[in-house]
């Protein structure tokens, strides 16, 4: 099955090329991606509306295959989020509280955040991903201190902790700016900073559905100041709501134009709006045929981003496998069934935990090379001929056809 895919989602670019019909327009992009130039913000609004699956597909593929060939990565991960109540309203959370609403929400103090680290002794996971809510008793102070404990019970275990959201609120808090934070953040053990908060970059859209949070130029401002640690970090893009496509191109554009200053992102991960549980319900969700277009003309326009990420737990570990066809390189980790941020919105998968086996067969089902990565993307362990016992056969969905 995963060949019959490989064909149709990674066609030869070349074939691509030679076919008569193609539109001189996608030809000439096409022509760009075979000798690694860089499209304009035109061309990748052009790909959103003019360019077919296949066609993308293959031009995605080509790239990812060039850059990472089968190599398909993963890491051992947990999560804690230290509560979901939150000062900002944004539409389309699911997961957050209002302060008002503090009888549906959590709040876990420093001690219950470190028995969650602690849960883990022993266990070969190699990242903690801290991220929540924003409330006036999470500040600077306090992560300083959760950090500096953490670093200290298990030095080796990467800290991934806090959006530039909560960032952006804790210094202000603190009369602080950004590039004392974090300097503060570095020298207390924190590793990287994941990519969440992003949003929408255009005000226009921004304003309307997360107009109480940072701005697109502080969101950026703060990762630019921790790049210049020589730290590295993480991008999102939350799509498939009320966005236009020429938005999602702006916001990718301005991604990329910070990489080329600071050279700091690591990954980039397409976010899928889930629309349970959230003030925009009345949207509806993206296809999987256009979660698929979007993976691909991601992994396109940003040619300085080393790595594109799938979240299997949000858009479930069937269209994760068929995304590994569009550009994507990774599908994040094993995560940890107590992970709220997912399933609170109306994820794929309700309860995201899976074992390595489970996904080094997930990757190796569709003709994937397994590579488990830690955060840094320092290979832990490659898995391609790797055997598990034959005990506990993990359990898989028949990939669908794409037309």
């Amino acid at each position: 099955m995963h060949k019959v895919l490989r064909m149709e989602a990674g066609e030869n670019l070349q074939t691509i090329l030679q076919n008569p019909n193609l539109p001189a327009d996608l030809k000439r992009i096409a022509e760009k991606v075979l000798k690694n130039k860089r499209i304009t913000f035109d061309e990748g609004v052009l790909l959103y509306e003019k360019g077919e699956l296949c066609y993308l597909g293959a031009l995605a593929n080509h790239i990812r295959e060039k850059r990472h060939g089968d190599k398909t990565y993963f890491n051992r991960n947990f999560h804690i989020e230290p509560t979901n109540l939150c000062v900002y309203d944004c539409k389309f959370c699911s997961y957050s509280r209002l302060i008002k609403q503090r009888s549906e929400g959590w709040e876990y103090t420093m001690d219950e955040m470190l028995d969650m680290v602690k849960k883990y002794d022993g266990e070969p996971v190699t990242e903690v991903h801290i991220v929540g809510g924003v409330l006036p008793q999470y500040d600077v102070p306090f992560y300083s201190e959760l950090f500096s404990k953490i670093r200290a019970h298990r030095p080796e275990l990467h800290i991934k902790a806090l959006t530039p959201v909560e960032y952006h609120y804790i210094f202000k808090k603190a009369k602080i700016d950004y590039a004392t934070g974090m300097r503060m953040m570095f020298d207390a053990g924190l590793g990287s900073i994941p990519g969440g908060g992003a949003e929408i970059f255009h005000p226009e859209i921004r304003e309307q559905i997360a107009k109480d949070k940072c701005t697109a130029d502080q969101w950026l401002a703060i990762h630019e100041e921790w790049h210049k640690l020589g730290a590295r970090s993480n991008a999102t893009m939350l799509y498939g709501h009320i966005e236009q496509y020429w938005h999602r191109v702006h916001h990718m554009e301005r991604l990329r134009q910070l990489q080329d200053k600071t050279g700091g992102f690591q990954t980039f991960i397409p976010l899928k709006f889930r629309r349970e549980n959230n003030q925009m319900s009345h949207v509806p969700e993206t296809s999987v045929i256009e979660d698929l277009r979007n993976y691909a003309v991601a992994r396109i326009y940003l040619d300085n981003f080393d790595h594109i990420k799938a979240y299997w737990a949000m858009i479930s570990r069937t269209t994760a496998q068929l995304s590994l066809n569009f550009g994507v390189d990774d599908i994040d980790g094993t995560l940890d069934d107590t992970t709220k941020i997912y399933s609170m919105a109306g994820a794929e998968e309700q309860h995201p935990g899976m074992s390595t086996k489970q996904l080094v067969e997930l990757i190796k089902h569709v003709g994937r090379q397994p590579i488990e990565r830690d955060t840094l993307y320092n290979v832990v362990t490659d898995y391609t001929d790797f055997e598990f016992p034959d005990e506990v056969k993990p359990q898989f969905y028949k990939l669908p056809v794409i037309n």
